[in-house]
């Protein structure tokens, strides 16, 4: 006897009831059923796989997982859920190929977008790399521009005198009895402050950029600690290798947010041919290194207006042509990036 789609319907819901009380095997047998009377039911096929996953039986997951996307090919979360099988089974090219189209039906699925910033950046992610720059620098002084919860500050080394600015701090860890926050903005903290006194005397000799997302202010935050710096100081810059278009917007659209600062990288390898920039491939947007500093020169200060106007004007498709070579990605191998810090 045939399946009876009353009962299938019926299976379909103690299937959805079971699996969301844990109970997969009673799920997997109700959504069985359901295939049964309607081979064609994507969610069906999707709840099978989400099951065969669970289970670590992930070549099963993967057929059902790519029946409900082909059947449902509009469903963001199919193709996303079949790209993390794909990887699972070690097949990085696949599952970059479908979390894109993933990222593509849905830009602001930020699971998806976080899964792509995996595959484009493996190795250590930002804060290991910091981590590492900081013992292998071991700076006198530093500045953090952009605290939040003071994960990022809480790297420096006791004996660093660091200053972290960020209007709205949030700090949940213990610093170091040489580190200082300012609660202010980077703009007014520079223009009311006496920096140098506050690094007592010292010039600065590592700086770390995190703060609003949008270029002008991140440029604006570089031409401010230049000026503090000696020409064997390094600058380092967050959120530089945009994942994803929407995510690379000056206006926040998805959780996983960058903003435009991949304009600054352009700026400064354009305008300032005299520095050493390099984008280091880490996780979640990549972190640049900004070295051979030169703290008298006025060259971005000069022409502020003009090269804010400039790049406002430069859609990101700009990168298609060669996103890589553009921002000056480079490998994330601490014995190349120790190269970088000589």
């Amino acid at each position: 006897m045939d399946p009876d789609p009353q009962a299938a319907q019926s299976a379909f819901a103690a299937g959805v009831a079971a699996f969301e009380r844990g109970d997969h095997a009673t799920a997997a047998g109700h959504f069985l059923y359901v295939l049964l009377a309607d081979p064609a039911n994507a969610e069906a096929h999707q709840y099978v796989g989400g099951i065969a996953f669970r289970a670590g039986r992930f070549h099963k997951a993967l057929r059902e997982f790519e029946a409900a996307r082909r059947l449902a090919p509009e469903r963001a979360q199919y193709h996303f859920d079949t790209a993390v099988t794909h990887w699972k089974l070690g097949d990085n090219i696949a599952a970059r190929r479908c979390a894109e189209t993933a990222v593509s039906l849905d830009p602001r699925l930020d699971a998806a977008i976080d899964f792509l910033s995996m595959l484009t950046f493996p190795g250590p992610q930002y804060l290991e790399l910091l981590a590492a720059i900081h013992a292998h620098l071991r700076p006198h002084t530093y500045v953090e521009i952009g605290v939040a919860d003071g994960k990022s500050i809480a790297l420096a080394l006791p004996e660093t005198r660091a200053i972290g600015i960020d209007p709205a701090p949030e700090v949940a860890r213990p610093l170091g009895s040489r580190t200082s926050i300012r609660a202010t903005t980077s703009d007014d903290y520079f223009a009311a402050h006496d920096v140098a006194g506050d690094l007592g005397g010292l010039a600065l000799d590592l700086a770390f950029i995190d703060g609003m997302h949008q270029f002008e202010f991140a440029l604006r935050d570089f031409m401010n600690v230049e000026k503090l710096c000696s020409p064997d100081s390094t600058i380092l810059i967050h959120d530089v290798y945009p994942v994803t278009r929407m995510s690379a917007e000056r206006e926040r659209q998805t959780g996983f947010w960058s903003g435009d600062i991949w304009r600054l990288i352009l700026i400064l390898r354009k305008h300032r041919p005299d520095l050493s920039v390099n984008v280091i491939a880490t996780a979640p947007t990549g972190l640049a290194v900004v070295r051979r500093l030169d703290p008298g020169s006025k060259v971005l200060a000069e022409r502020y207006d003009d090269i804010v106007r400039e790049y406002l004007a430069l859609d990101y498709s700009a990168l298609d042509a060669d996103k890589a070579g553009m921002l000056g990605l480079f490998p994330n191998d601490w014995t190349k990036i120790r190269t970088l810090l000589a």
